[in-house]
């Protein structure tokens, strides 16, 4: 295992620098509203925040390839000095090592999440200058003063803008926005994921179809309790699901966020988990990239919500 301070460093010196923790400038990492129309840059209810986790996931993969060949090598020391290379050049060299398969799958989830926004009539607008990274994996590795020094900017900047409501795409932000913001920061705002704000009812769309196993994230299913919403989503869908024994406020993790210290505790924390998930013998859905894409390193099917419910919904424009 890596030394956990070298690695904590390295994030929060790329989350300086950067505001997010690859090091990666704005204009590279958050791309994916390019090209679209009918919600950006405009006056509306509530904010689109996507915290940039969906965004993350290529550069979590890159960046978990390279510790899988440090872990347990004697080059894993090295991480110590990541920190004195400039942030302009680690992040230029992890975008190289990232997939565009990678991009384009998860860009293409939030393109869908506000596909099924706008189909259920939601008034909300997106700002790329006002979409940030929470902070979340600060908090989550004990670096508390480096997360509230973020989250204060964050903050600070929708307040400045008179940000009151926001819609958030995953557990991590929605979590540091409506838990840890109000905490740290002395910031309220009314924050509400996505899912619950679907209008389903009466499509039925997926009777006859077969069962999806869910796979409950932890920050939705242990600390906030809102694993009912995508359940209710997917009944006004007509669509059937099955549980496992471990779910809702007793889920088990999938092992992703370990993967930035040790991906090798990940893989263990994740293979109990798919065998959990295997059992029930239905593909699996979950509704954090995070979860999603450590399940996919598993071999599981699974997909995720939004683009589940997407394909009944909110089809892709042509």
């Amino acid at each position: 295992m890596f030394n956990p301070t070298d690695i904590i460093d390295l994030l929060a010196a790329n989350v300086r620098q950067t505001r997010n923790p690859f090091g990666v400038r704005p204009s590279r990492f958050n791309t994916w509203w390019r090209g679209l129309s009918g919600f950006t840059r405009r006056p509306g209810d509530a904010l689109l925040f996507t915290g940039l986790m969906y965004q993350a996931i290529p550069y979590i993969n890159a960046t978990t390839r390279y510790l899988e060949r440090l872990e347990g090598s004697s080059w894993a020391g090295c991480l110590r000095w990541g920190r004195l290379v400039p942030a302009s050049l680690r992040g230029r060299g992890l975008s190289v090592l990232t997939s565009g398969a990678d991009r384009k799958k998860f860009n293409g989830i939030l393109q869908t999440i506000c596909r099924l926004l706008r189909q259920s009539e939601v008034n909300f607008f997106y700002h790329p200058e006002m979409d940030f990274y929470s902070g979340i994996l600060l908090y989550d590795l004990g670096d508390q003063d480096g997360f509230v020094r973020h989250a204060r900017f964050v903050a600070r900047t929708l307040q400045l803008h008179g940000v009151r409501k926001v819609i958030t795409v995953d557990p991590h932000t929605t979590y540091a926005l409506k838990e840890l913001y109000p905490r740290y920061t002395g910031a309220s705002f009314e924050v509400q994921p996505y899912f619950s704000l679907l209008q389903c009812r009466g499509s039925e769309r997926g009777n006859g179809k077969p069962p999806v196993v869910l796979h409950d994230p932890c920050f939705y299913g242990r600390y906030l309790e809102l694993s009912e919403g995508p359940r209710r989503v997917l009944r006004d869908l007509g669509l059937e699901y099955v549980e496992v024994r471990n779910c809702g406020e007793f889920t088990s993790c999938c092992g992703g966020p370990a993967e930035s210290v040790s991906p090798a505790l990940n893989r263990e924390i994740l293979g109990r988990r798919a065998a959990e998930l295997k059992a029930a013998a239905a593909p699996v859905v979950t509704f954090c990239p995070i979860c999603l894409a450590n399940l996919l390193k598993a071999g599981l099917p699974v997909e995720d919500l939004a683009s589940l419910v997407g394909r009944y919904l909110a089809p892709e424009e042509k």
